[in-house]
């Protein structure tokens, strides 16, 4: 075999990219409530910090996942919304949290019935 796991597995770098931390959780809120401007995204992310919201837009957005739109008004307006790639991603999410809510309810309805 010539090439290596990780090259020849198509997912593996969108992956390693969602796998980030918050990564998916940003993804997921831009693409439900659209383009945002920082404030407001960092608003929507309880609990991160600018410093790692500011790290995670620049990696997505050089990734192609979003895009940055900066006007130079004072004070600046930075508004941060899905790019192609990213809204290719729509499905994946939506796919993802359907399973994920079915899986909380199938644990939930577990621990019921052992505590019975």
């Amino acid at each position: 075999m010539t090439q290596s796991h990780a090259t020849s597995c198509a997912m593996d770098s969108i992956l390693r990219l969602l796998m980030g931390p918050w990564t998916s959780y940003i993804l997921w809120i831009l693409q439900s409530e659209g383009p945002l401007r920082f404030g407001a995204l960092k608003r929507k992310v309880p609990g991160i910090s600018a410093k790692v919201l500011t790290e995670r837009l620049r990696l997505l957005e050089e990734a192609g996942v979003i895009f940055r739109d900066y006007k130079p008004t004072i004070p600046p307006q930075v508004t941060y919304g899905l790019a192609d790639r990213g809204k290719e991603l729509a499905e994946v999410f939506k796919t993802l949290n359907t399973i994920g809510r079915r899986w909380a309810e199938e644990d939930k309805m577990e621990k019921a019935g052992k505590a019975a």
